[in-house]
């Protein structure tokens, strides 16, 4: 049984450490926003879905420390995390609103109820997506997987894992292929790791061979998650996956996109205007503190890559499944509607 990605408890939020999986499961105990914040840099928790859940509670955390005098500086500290994925600035917004109406003696109670409720909203949207997901993969299929899109990843249950489990669990033969992601590895060290506590068959490739694999006729589907869709459909995701999707087309397999409606970004009317993550050259350079590439090389880290919406067979959300052409509307209450 895996472990939960967060929890409350005790007045502190206690995260699963994921930079030290699949080697040891420890948790990380967060008391104030600085820790949270520094967990959401370092990839302690990390999805979209997960960091904006971490960014609620640690507005809640804020509050309870310092009142409302705390609330906009803790907001900016955790907006400045990471920029790419908008269920962060999407969580952000609905603790700003919820603060706005409750009084002083309320407030930190408010904000923790805010953030326990995007929490279970997102379990119960993850549920509900992977229903709607399930219906579209064969009886017997093998689905093909870049990061992790799973419980890791969410308040629980998944995205892309979250269609996966829903299929098996309404009685589908699916087995899963996952690309190892460079550079962090998540999905050696986390999908891998996940499906298999899950008991669902998983076998890890390189990203370099996932033509080969969809070559060899292995590959039924290919099913990725994503951390902010423009109006138009296109997607970022993790670095690699505009490549999988450009192979999947070329091979005339299906290219799903799972995501809940707290990822769409319906301001941005297309993947351009998306702000994408560079991260530190170290992680390509090394890896567990081993180099692997000579001292000083220059190094480009994007953390994602943009999938033009124009190669995405659908995009599964918990309201419903949508086809090309995509063209999502406005935000109503915090939530894009599709």
């Amino acid at each position: 049984m895996l472990p939960e990605t967060l929890q409350w408890r005790d007045g502190s939020l206690i995260l699963l450490d994921q930079r030290v999986l699949p080697g040891d499961v420890c948790h990380l105990v967060c008391r104030d926003v600085e820790t949270v914040a520094v967990a959401i840099e370092t990839l302690a928790v990390r999805g979209a879905p997960a960091i904006g859940i971490a960014a609620a509670y640690g507005m809640a955390l804020a509050a309870r420390a310092g009142g409302r005098k705390a609330l906009s500086g803790a907001e900016e500290r955790l907006a400045r995390t990471r920029p790419t994925a908008v269920n962060l600035f999407w969580a952000l917004e609905r603790m700003r609103a919820r603060s706005s109406f409750e009084g002083d003696v309320t407030l930190a109670e408010g904000l923790l109820d805010e953030a326990v409720r995007i929490h279970e909203e997102d379990i119960a949207m993850n549920r509900a997506m992977g229903a709607n997901g399930a219906a579209l993969l064969p009886q017997r299929c093998a689905v093909l997987t870049h990061c992790n899109a799973g419980a890791l990843a969410t308040g629980g249950y998944g995205t892309a894992l979250g269609v996966v489990r829903a299929a098996v669990h309404a009685g589908k033969d699916v087995r899963v292929y996952a690309d190892e992601t460079r550079p962090v590895l998540q999905g050696a060290r986390l999908t891998a790791w996940e499906l298999r506590e899950e008991g669902i068959p998983v076998t890890l490739v390189c990203d370099g061979m996932a033509g080969a694999l969809m070559a060899s006729g292995r590959v039924d589907a290919v099913i990725v998650g994503a951390d902010r869709i423009a109006a138009n459909g296109d997607v970022a995701n993790k670095i690699g996956t505009y490549g999988v999707a450009v192979l999947a087309r070329h091979h005339g397999i299906p290219f799903y996109v799972a995501a809940p409606t707290s990822t769409f970004d319906p301001s941005l009317s297309h993947g351009a205007a998306i702000p994408i993550e560079e991260r530190n050259g170290e992680e390509v350079r090394s890896f567990g503190g081993v180099r692997t590439a000579p001292e000083g090389i220059p190094v480009w880290n994007p953390a994602f890559d943009v999938t033009p919406g124009t190669l995405i067979t659908a995009i599964i959300s918990e309201e419903s499944v949508a086809f090309p052409p995509y063209r999502f509307g406005t935000v109503e209450k915090g939530v894009g509607k599709l």
